[in-house]
């Protein structure tokens, strides 16, 4: 069994079709890969996957169950973690007490002092998965861009998730960065049996990670299959990759 999948999801506003029939499955410890051209509606397939927009029609489900009209809290209580291209932290908070506020909010909320013991203990164990332990004290507003995006993973990753959708999460980083933030998703996927969706502008990285690609067009999905399947496809050639192959 799939741990996501959508069946014909669409979006339209005023009948303009943003997200057109996307069918795809998620399988469990998979990292499947979405690329296409600035518009072709990667980020509206998952800002509809997330919750965020109400589907027009077509169903989301994640492990086993239809969430195609729940609320995306409720989405993320049943195991499904999201980060955004804009990087969002609070940086007036070290960087351990904001991975610990998202494990209490994960276990509802509590103030108890039980529940701050066991929330800190929950933000070292992610602090340690992203390599962030060194940085655990510092104030996460001063932190360098790409270690912004390794403490939102770790955000993500105090909520327990099973499935993450992670939105170009090397956008903005500089590019003597990428490499550790690679080996961090490779981390995360390999630990406790995770799934992972991403949308990636950088084909050396995509290519790197990915199990299955699938490539979105004009709102469509055009073409899904392995790394090589995919670059040998001639409308994927077409219409997105072209002479850069």
């Amino acid at each position: 069994m799939p741990v996501l999948s959508t069946h014909d999801l669409t979006w339209r506003i005023g009948g303009v079709p943003i997200v057109e029939g996307v069918s795809l499955e998620l399988h469990p410890g998979e990292f499947l890969g979405v690329i296409g051209p600035n518009g072709a509606g990667k980020t509206s397939l998952f800002n509809l996957i997330s919750g965020l927009h109400p589907a027009t029609s077509g169903r989301v489900r994640l492990l086993g169950r239809d969430i195609t009209r729940l609320a995306p809290f409720k989405r993320a209580r049943l195991g499904l973690g999201r980060t955004f291209q804009a990087s969002s932290v609070f940086g007036s908070l070290s960087v351990r007490e904001n991975v610990a506020l998202a494990a209490q909010a994960r276990s509802g909320g509590s103030m108890s002092l039980f529940s701050k013991a066991s929330g800190y203990s929950k933000a070292d164990e992610c602090l340690e998965t992203v390599g962030l332990t060194d940085r655990s004290a510092v104030l996460a507003g001063t932190l360098a861009h790409g270690d912004k995006r390794k403490l939102e993973i770790a955000l993500l990753l105090a909520g327990d998730p099973k499935v993450l959708l992670l939105d170009e999460p090397m956008a903005g980083v500089s590019t003597e960065d990428i490499p550790g933030l690679v080996e961090v998703i490779r981390r995360v996927l390999g630990d406790g049996g995770r799934s992972v969706l991403m949308v990636e502008h950088h084909m050396d990285v995509i290519l790197g990670l990915a199990d299955r690609l699938a490539v979105m067009h004009h709102g469509a999905l055009l073409a899904i299959g392995t790394p090589d399947e995919v670059m040998a496809n001639a409308e994927v050639q077409s219409a997105y990759l072209g002479e850069a192959l």
